[in-house]
């Protein structure tokens, strides 16, 4: 099979075409021929060195994949994913390659209706936004939820998902034309984080209350922002670290607000909390794409052999949505 290698870390430059021997299936594993991978920052950490992929992943990049069932290991359940069948996958790793090996509790149905290239771009997205604004953000419908970086990858899943689930959408944007988008996608208010001061902005969009929850990308450079941003009683969840990983946090404001800071990640957990978030996905989320409340928002489609690109495009700031890359 071809896959796209990291030999040593580096720039963009370092992606290289390879060949591997196809993979075979393991006990309660799925062989996936890959329709598309997407793409998203934690390939771009790994390249650089800085995000080495878990204990028996694959060692090039690649955490979620859409394809066809091509083979079933021992025990994998050959009825629920029969050959051929349409799926979606998240992945500890491997997915920049013609072919992936996918424990089967980790696969989602791709319904009729969604274009399976497209669908590439909806597992790391969806599972992340979903166990960060329910599991761990503990969303309700009525709440207010500041999404920053409502044009991500995550981002543009996450505002999706919050309106759908009932939630007062406010997002942030760099632009007019992205937060026209952002708003299309279900965003109440959009906040332009080039021009205007987004916690003035959240807390005058909400009669000066604050977000009950905030999905932050930003890390240390964003900590304060999110903070003056919080309701009492707010939880600020932070899933990347784009402005830092080490930042000052205003202890009397974070306790005179009630408030909490949760910290996760999804690549390395265990796979039975993987399988568990997946499966609540599909009880929740996955049917969200039958009736169209939830897409996938996908910014170009791109060779897999043009892996470099794609990550010197992620890396632009310029994409909204997801890149995908098709074997």
């Amino acid at each position: 099979m071809r896959v796209i290698e990291v030999p040593e870390p580096g720039g963009p430059e370092r992606l290289r075409t390879g060949e591997r021997p196809d993979p075979e299936p393991g006990p309660g594993e799925v062989l996936v021929r890959v329709a598309a991978a997407g793409v998203n920052r934690a390939d771009l950490l790994q390249r650089e060195g800085r995000y080495p992929p878990p204990p028996g992943a694959p060692g090039w990049p690649g955490l979620e994949v859409s394809g066809v069932v091509a083979g079933h290991g021992p025990g994998a359940d050959a009825a629920a994913w029969p050959l051929g069948a349409r799926v979606a996958a998240l992945l500890p790793g491997g997915g920049y390659a013609t072919l992936a090996v996918v424990p089967a509790a980790l696969l989602l149905p791709v319904p009729d209706g969604v274009d399976l290239v497209d669908a590439a771009g909806l597992p790391e997205a969806v599972c992340t936004a979903w166990s960060n604004l329910v599991d761990a953000g503990r969303l309700r419908a009525g709440e207010t939820v500041l999404v920053q970086g409502g044009s991500g990858g995550v981002g543009s899943v996450a505002v999706q998902l919050a309106a759908a689930l009932g939630a007062d959408v406010v997002a942030t944007a760099g632009g007019p034309e992205r937060a026209a988008r952002c708003r299309e996608l279900g965003a109440r208010v959009v906040v332009d984080h080039r021009s205007e001061d987004v916690a003035a902005a959240v807390r005058a969009a909400t009669g000066g209350r604050g977000a009950d929850v905030v999905l932050d990308v930003l890390g240390a450079g964003g900590l304060a922002t999110n903070l003056a941003a919080l309701a009492t009683g707010g939880r600020l969840v932070v899933i990347g670290t784009q402005r830092g990983s080490r930042g000052e946090l205003d202890l009397g404001l974070l306790m005179a607000r009630r408030a909490s800071v949760i910290g996760t990640t999804l690549r390395a957990r265990p796979l039975d909390e993987k399988a568990r978030i997946v499966a609540d996905v599909r009880a929740g989320a996955w049917p969200m794409l039958a009736d169209g409340r939830l897409r996938p928002v996908v910014h170009a489609r791109l060779p897999l052999d043009r892996a470099g690109d794609a990550h010197r495009l992620l890396d632009s700031g310029d994409v909204f949505g997801k890149l995908l890359l098709v074997p």
